[in-house]
């Protein structure tokens, strides 16, 4: 018998055997869950009652199974006392406590505080939950409310029940949902073009900087982190702890000045990992967000490399919810404090030098009140999102990326489809010496579907024309006014196992001020000024020209 099978077997039989106890029972006429034939478990929650099963965490880390939760969900303020749960086994009561929003069982809430941003309600006693597989029913005044059953429960993992069955996710994974504001002021940039706002955001700091990154090496933004810290802002920095390649000695250096000052700074990479990679972009500053495409480097928010987007944002929603992400991301089992990380490692001293290229300015930044601004986060809510927004596409799409996963890659096939309906699609990809073979092959693919298809469809490699060095944006442009940017590139791995961070941007005006940047980096050695600022130039060069021979006559 195989061990998928022996697990299906063992599970059932254990159902069987609890069948004939009062409350398995009961919980038989509530909600019901399935064993499918692999073995995995599907449970079937009940959305519309008061209190609901969110989550059960059965098989923690830590020996001996320490730190078991069940983690319940209000609608509304609702009073547990007249609530229970049980494994048909053991009937545990809930306390009488109101409850609003979502709460975690626990009967060791010393072990839990990291596992969970649910509030903790501690038990006298709790379930015993087998990892091998188990049933969980809610009960109020005895009657079943829901029943949630998990087979060959992960180490480490939490199960989400819904209607498609169990979903496992790393302990201290968030399901944070999309947030968006309105007419909130927003300052739109583009890099290498003006590398001043992401370091005089940091520098105007007051009270606060939560800073995220893959990697943190510039000396500029170094400084101006340690810059704050002395006049007493409070300064903390998330970033990877395994970058591809591993951390560089520069990045050691980096991060251990800023410790040595007395910068609180954590490091994602212990065991279990909620991301495969840290690999959001954003600084949240006293009541600003600022989201970017680029990391905390010389050749991206340094200005020295390459094309990047990035906006800030002042809108309390947005802040406070990009505040909350930073808190969840440094509270989990895998984040360590920089110091512990580091004892013992050692860093690769062959690195190549800060790239230290220099550009023209030709875009300014500009301020915004959009209609609309959207904060996105995977793998919570980023892919869905981005799929219904292209989906939803009526003109034109413009996209600029380093590269695309695969031709099958879901955000491609949604653009694709959008082209095939008569939307005008652009795809702009980097011409980067470790993207250019993958994404010369995929644009050759694209311009043959596009003829083959009569589509309007285009695809082409950037030409930079002394105006960056390289594409590292992850920019779309719906409708010419819905501006997506951010961390997240195109690809599976980023939108599901990533921790990603990125803006939608709704309106006309910063619509148009991305849509020029695009349009700038598609024409690439065809770059051409606006019409409102040629005429500006002409003029003002026969001005001279007047002028010039006024002196000439006068003299």
């Amino acid at each position: 018998m195989s061990p998928d099978n022996a697990a299906t077997v063992a599970l059932v039989t254990l159902v069987a055997l609890l069948a004939g106890t009062p409350a398995f029972a009961a919980a038989a006429t509530a909600t019901t869950a399935t064993i499918s034939a692999d073995g995995t478990s599907e449970g079937l929650a009940n959305d519309s009652a008061p209190v609901r099963v969110a989550s059960i965490y059965p098989n923690p880390v830590p020996e001996g199974d320490a730190g078991e939760f069940v983690v319940l969900e209000a609608a509304s303020p609702t009073a547990l006392g007249n609530y229970s749960i049980t494994d048909g086994e053991d009937v545990i009561e809930l306390p009488n406590h109101t409850v609003d929003g979502r709460v975690a069982l626990a009967t060791a809430p010393n072990l839990t505080r990291n596992r969970t941003d649910a509030r903790i309600l501690r038990l006298n006693r709790g379930l015993a939950l087998a990892n091998g597989g188990d049933r969980v029913t809610l009960l109020r005044e005895g009657d079943p409310v829901e029943t949630v059953a998990y087979a060959d429960a992960p180490e480490g993992e939490v199960a989400t029940p819904s209607s498609d069955g169990v979903t496992w996710r790393p302990v201290g994974a968030t399901s944070f949902p999309v947030v968006n504001a309105s007419n909130r002021g927003v300052e739109a940039f583009v890099l290498p073009d003006d590398r001043s706002v992401p370091v005089e955001t940091l520098a105007s700091a007051d009270e606060r900087i939560l800073l995220a990154g893959y990697t943190l090496t510039s000396e500029r933004v170094r400084e101006e982190l340690l810059a704050a810290n002395r006049r007493g802002v409070t300064v903390q920095v998330l970033v990877d702890g395994s970058p591809v390649g591993g951390l560089t000695r520069r990045s050691a250096e980096t991060l251990d000045a800023l410790v040595a000052s007395g910068v609180n700074v954590t490091t994602l990479s212990g065991d279990p990992g909620r991301y495969e990679f840290h690999h959001a972009k954003y600084a949240v500053v006293d009541d600003r967000a600022l989201v970017t495409t680029e990391n905390w480097k010389a050749a991206g928010t340094g200005g020295r490399s390459s094309r990047g987007w990035g906006a800030v944002v002042e809108s309390d929603r947005i802040v406070s919810a990009l505040a909350a992400t930073f808190r969840a991301d440094t509270r989990g089992l895998d984040a360590q404090p920089w110091r512990r990380f580091r004892s013992g490692e050692e860093f690769d001293p062959a690195e190549t030098p800060p790239a230290n290229g220099s550009f023209p300015k030709r875009v300014n930044p500009e301020r915004f009140s959009p209609e609309r601004v959207e904060l996105l986060r995977a793998p919570d809510n980023a892919e869905g999102r981005l799929l219904t927004l292209l989906r939803n596409a009526d003109d034109s799409i413009r996209i600029e990326q380093v590269s695309i996963g695969s031709r099958n890659q879901p955000f491609l096939r949604a653009a694709i489809d959008a082209a095939r309906r008569g939307v005008e699609v652009k795809i702009l990809l980097s011409g980067a010496w470790y993207a250019r073979e993958e994404n010369r092959e995929l644009i050759d693919w694209l311009d043959e579907l596009a003829t083959r298809e009569d589509v309007p469809l285009e695809a082409r490699i950037a030409d930079p024309n002394g105006r960056f060095k390289k594409i590292h944006a992850k920019g779309v442009i719906v409708d010419g006014e819905q501006v997506l940017l951010g961390s997240m590139n195109w690809n599976n791995h980023s939108a599901r196992e990533n921790r990603e961070v990125a803006l939608l941007l709704e309106g006309e005006g910063v619509g148009e001020y991305f849509g020029e940047v695009f349009r700038a980096d598609w024409r690439g050695g065809d770059w051409r000024l606006p019409v409102s600022v040629l005429v500006a130039v002409v003029l003002g060069a026969l001005g001279a020209l007047v002028v010039a021979r006024r002196f000439e006559f006068e003299g």
